[in-house]
């Protein structure tokens, strides 16, 4: 949302996302278009050149990973490219994730929940401590309140820096039994619209990324827009801001796929994300079974996903993400069983989605960013529409 702000504000914006849904070049991308094949192979044989060569004279110990070889790859991609601003996501923290070695402008931290424990510690307070890293001496923080122990770690952080915190609940919606937020009526596309005052100018917010917690994505982009404009003298008008929220394309994050049998696409991998989608299927289905296609990684808390998912449906069907790490089907249904939704297991993604077909119930795919993305072009091949539009912006 915030790179696609800064692009209808007539700037060049690079944006750096992971992971990807179905092409890794969808990771790299200026001004909304991902890098091509040509430029992915040529700036990928650069880095690994500059990798063989540092670990030849001892100045690496081991090869980079996947994830600071893509890293690299972006930054050299941006500067080659001159954008003008550069959006970054972290990968899966924030003192030693890759992307930390940038200077930021702007340090914007979402909401924090419990997930790469193995890495990032066991509660969300060590779990904030380390997203805070990529807070800077005397920087600029943008944020929302969120649970207690997330807020004292924070605070603790931006107290011990002198950072300059802003809090971006001023430009949530104005929440009234009378002024609904989230329209999602059955047979349209759902969508988060309300009125909001930016630089003292009255605008419709109208995003395509619908859910409750998108609305606090979108306060953070706002907030950060605003500060870029204010702090940095970047020239961005509040209807820009609006327009860039309006525009922005981000696939699998709550996406409904039209049909005879309706089709929910949504990348939901921890027990946060599931609340999130838990959230918009009540609000969107209002009670109507629902038919789960459920795969993942074995490293996620597959059950307790389950227990706030499953019970909206009348059955789930377990499948197994193309993935070293994934859950098998079988696996899936040992861990769930104790939720009391009936499951089944399925050989492939294909007979699944076959299977969930004939129920002729809405059919919600979810559990993990790649089976979204399978499930995507599957879903484009089979009905000859493409239902993974360009991701970005």
């Amino acid at each position: 949302m915030l790179a696609s702000i800064i692009r209808q504000a007539g700037y060049r914006p690079g944006l750096y996302t992971s992971p990807h849904l179905v092409r890794v070049n969808e990771r790299i991308a200026i001004e909304g278009e991902p890098i091509s094949d040509a430029e992915f192979a040529e700036m990928h044989g650069r880095i690994e050149a500059v990798s063989q060569g540092l670990m030849q004279v001892g100045k690496l110990e081991q090869h980079p990973s996947f994830f600071e070889t893509l890293t690299a790859m972006a930054f050299d991609y941006f500067a080659s490219a001159a954008v003008d601003i550069a959006v970054l996501e972290v990968g899966i923290g924030g003192r030693l994730d890759a992307t930390n070695v940038a200077d930021p402008l702007i340090s914007i931290i979402t909401d924090i929940s419990l997930d790469h424990t193995t890495w990032l510690g066991n509660t969300l307070t060590e779990i904030a401590r380390e997203k805070a890293g990529i807070i800077r001496p005397k920087g600029l923080l943008v944020t929302l309140p969120q649970h207690p122990e997330v807020n004292d770690a924070l605070g603790e952080a931006v107290r011990g820096l002198d950072v300059q915190a802003v809090n971006a609940s001023a430009y949530m919606p104005p929440i009234t039994p009378a002024a609904e937020p989230f329209e999602a009526e059955s047979g349209d596309s759902p969508h988060n619209r309300y009125p909001l005052d930016i630089f003292g100018k009255h605008v419709i917010i109208d995003s395509p990324l619908a859910g409750r917690h998108q609305l606090r994505n979108a306060a953070l982009a706002i907030a950060s827009a605003v500060e870029l404009k204010q702090r940095f003298a970047y020239d961005i008008s509040a209807q820009q801001i609006a327009s860039g929220i309006a525009s922005t394309r981000w696939p699998g994050r709550f996406q409904v796929v039209p049909g005879p049998t309706e089709i929910v696409l949504d990348v939901a991998h921890n027990p946060d994300g599931a609340w999130a989608l838990r959230s918009a299927l009540t609000s969107r289905y209002q009670g109507t079974p629902l038919t789960f296609i459920f795969g993942t990684m074995r490293d996620k808390a597959i059950a307790e996903i389950a227990e706030i998912l499953f019970p909206l449906g009348e059955g789930v069907i377990a499948t197994r993400v193309n993935s070293p790490r994934a859950a098998s089907a079988g696996d899936i249904c040992n861990l769930t069983s104790h939720v009391g939704t009936p499951i089944t297991a399925a050989e492939s993604l294909q007979q699944a989605i076959e299977l969930a077909r004939g129920r002729n119930r809405p059919i919600v795919i979810t559990g993990s960013v790649y089976l979204v993305g399978a499930a995507s072009e599957l879903l484009k091949h089979s009905t000859g529409t493409d239902v993974h539009p360009r991701a970005g912006f």
